[in-house]
């Protein structure tokens, strides 16, 4: 009798032993798959930083975009990385909206649809979706600019002081950039994207009776 009950309690021992050993290997286990798991989201989040943080730019594709109305390029990925941008996901860190106007000779021109962003709709954080004008700008990190000289890159369309597409100025023809209705000197180009803005770029003889904008009504959530 006390053998058959020294038995159990060495059974009932070794069991108890089995089972915390079996816990700590379980414990074990799920320690190393949660830093597996933290590992790869760090990684991922990494190269979703990356996406839009890298801003360095090279050498745009020849050709100035011809006259208007100018189109957008058949391959986008070039121009984009021109802009020193690139695409992936929609960016969330900064998500805000301008507004842009073109006239040529007193005659409105669209901005084209989908600049900035590839047929397989990744897109750079600095875009257009239709041809009202809008510019997006959805960033993957906060506080980072973006200049129209980046759009009109992305665009194919050559834009300075002297030139918009393949309009040059000369022969009493004039480029002028207005920002909120007030006229700015220097570069368009290197005019900053800013929340509700509304650019104008104006190209041909002076009209002194012609008034650019000076705002833009936004639709609802814009």
């Amino acid at each position: 009798m006390m053998s058959s009950k020294k038995d159990r309690a060495t059974r009932q021992r070794v069991a108890e032993m089995r089972a915390a050993h079996q816990g700590q290997e379980r414990r074990r286990r799920l320690l190393t798959m949660l830093i597996t798991a933290v590992v790869a989201i760090a990684v991922l989040a990494g190269l979703g930083y990356g996406i839009f943080t890298d801003r360095t730019a090279t050498p745009a594709p020849a050709g100035d975009g011809g006259p208007p109305p100018w189109p957008i390029p058949a391959d986008p990925a070039p121009r984009i990385r021109a802009a020193g941008l690139n695409t992936g996901p929609m960016g969330t860190a900064d998500h805000y909206h301008a507004h842009l106007d073109i006239f040529v000779d007193g005659k409105p021109v669209p901005v084209a649809a989908n600049i900035g962003i590839e047929p397989t709709e990744a897109m750079s954080a600095l875009h257009t979706h239709d041809e009202r004008g809008v510019i997006h700008v959805e960033a993957h990190t906060k506080g980072d600019t973006y200049t129209l000289g980046q759009l009109f890159t992305q665009w194919g369309v050559a834009l300075s002081p002297t030139q918009i597409g393949a309009l040059k100025t000369g022969g009493g023809k004039t480029l002028a950039a207005y920002v909120n209705g007030t006229k700015v000197s220097g570069d368009p180009a290197g005019i900053v994207i800013k929340a509700r803005q509304q650019i104008a770029l104006v190209y041909g003889k002076p009209d002194p009776s012609f008034t650019p904008p000076s705002s833009y009504t936004f639709q609802p959530g814009e």
